[in-house]
């Protein structure tokens, strides 16, 4: 029998001990800021029927769905034409019922819809669990990753939008983020761009190109805004919004002028300006530091989504892209049968978050801590003798082991070393006569002889 080689499956990633530490620090602490703000948690099947997922993303997001080929003898039922014809897309229907999620948005639509009759209107709830995507894996782009959503359903209040602004400064600050930038923009007031312009058609091609501004510059948006249909004429009256400065006041007013015979677009600054006075109002009695708000025109986040405000975060700390973005839309579950239902959400990119607390050390000591102290074993003797300080030891909640079988101590030490254990305690026929047990540091090398308590009240810091 040949031996395989193991290896992963490309764009997956195993994870350490001590990355799942750091990982879930992440993942409680943006829990722990979700739940104060009445969010409750909800988890839905890695698996969904695929009827559920495609249509759902444009044909583009449709090719990067896992499908997973249905059980038993799949081929038996394959349409045979499409078979023939090596026609995979017509082919697919025949032989996968079901796949991987693509994300939690559309899952989530077709929970509220089935539990429509449970649950209560507004409707908050938070997810975070692996989505797969059959993309190109590259640096930062993975197959397998996490997202971490928080959604409400059932409400248009703006004061939504306004505590996700507030939620975003609570969790990146309770993760040792200092400085970062919350941009907001409105779907309303792009469409009223575009209809000021007399180009209401072209709007997904105007945002589309203002949207790479930082990247490309005014003169290469230029370029293509020509290309994608608009004139010269269009553009000059385009430049003054792309090229929009000031600040956030100013830039509404700017902007009013702009749209001012546009309805949807004043009625999207209305929304901003809500938005704004609401994060004021609620950060009115506080000490809270006022996140960095700031108004981004060339904002555009999946135009064909989203209806309302809409939100992106960079880290101004670290070279990296956005770590959280989100939005209203209108009409979430119309796409399985519940028609009318707005809601408004965003997301934390808990893998880029990662990246960035790694390259800014921002990971507390804490957060590498697994057990605490070793009890070392010589023989039989010391490790019964050892049995129930180590049942105390973790009744107090100290995370303890005790070495599986009597080795040198050598062995035991590097074992303590090789873990980032901080504490050894060693136990020979000297201790077990005294009842004094040493207890030794494992960075300075110091050591002290205490009684079983008295290890527990050292460690316990009592």
């Amino acid at each position: 029998m040949s031996t395989i080689k193991p290896s992963l499956a490309k764009g997956t990633r195993d994870f350490s001990p001590s990355e799942m530490v750091k990982r879930n620090h992440i993942f409680d602490t943006i829990k722990t800021v979700f739940r104060k703000y009445g969010y409750a948690e909800i988890q839905t099947p890695a698996m969904e029927n695929l009827s559920t997922l495609t249509g759902k993303y444009g044909d583009e997001g449709d090719k990067l769905i896992f499908k997973i080929l249905n059980s038993g003898d799949y081929l038996s039922k394959a349409n045979t034409t499409h078979l023939d014809a090596k026609d995979s897309n017509g082919l697919i229907s025949s032989i996968s019922e079901k796949a991987l999620r693509y994300d939690l948005t559309v899952p989530f639509a077709r929970y509220v819809v089935m539990h429509q009759n449970d649950i209560a209107l507004p409707f908050k709830r938070f997810q975070v669990q692996p989505v797969w995507r059959a993309d190109r894996p590259q640096k930062g782009r993975y197959r397998e990753f996490y997202q971490c959503d928080v959604d409400v359903v059932g409400s248009d209040s703006l004061l939504n939008e306004a505590e996700f602004v507030l939620i975003y400064q609570e969790a990146l600050s309770n993760l040792g983020m200092t400085d970062f930038t919350i941009k907001i923009n409105n779907r309303k007031i792009l469409s009223g761009i575009a209809e000021v312009i007399g180009k209401p058609e072209l709007i997904i091609d105007m945002t589309v190109a203002i949207d790479k501004l930082d990247k490309i510059g005014f003169d290469g948006v230029t370029k293509e805004l020509i290309e994608r249909g608009f004139t010269a004429q269009d553009i000059e009256l385009l430049k003054p919004v792309i090229l929009l400065e000031g600040n956030n006041d100013s830039k509404l007013s700017s902007l009013k002028q702009v749209l001012a015979q546009s309805e949807t677009g004043l009625k999207g600054i209305a929304e901003i300006e809500t938005v704004f006075e609401y994060v004021k109002a609620l950060l009115s009695a506080s000490s809270v530091k006022h996140p960095d708000l700031e108004l981004d025109i060339t904002l555009a986040r999946g135009l064909n989504y989203y209806t309302g405000c809409i939100f992106e975060v960079k880290t101004n700390e670290a070279a990296m892209g956005s770590i959280g973005g989100g939005g209203r839309y209108d009409d979430l579950t119309g796409m399985f049968g519940l028609k009318g239902l707005t809601g408004v959400g965003i997301s934390f990119g808990a893998d880029r978050i990662y990246d960035v607390m790694h390259e800014l050390n921002l990971f507390p000591e804490t957060t590498a801590a697994g057990t605490r102290v070793l009890i070392s074993n010589f023989d039989d003797a010391a490790a019964r003798y050892a049995l129930p300080l180590l049942q105390k030891l973790r009744e107090a909640d100290i995370a303890s082991e005790l070495y599986p079988s009597s080795a040198k101590l050598k062995k035991q030490m590097g074992y303590a070393d090789a873990k980032a254990i901080p504490y050894v305690v060693l136990i020979g026929s000297d201790e077990m006569d005294s009842g004094l047990l040493t207890l030794k540091d494992m960075q300075s090398g110091t050591q002290q002889k205490l009684s079983p308590d008295g290890i527990i009240s050292f460690l316990t810091g009592e």
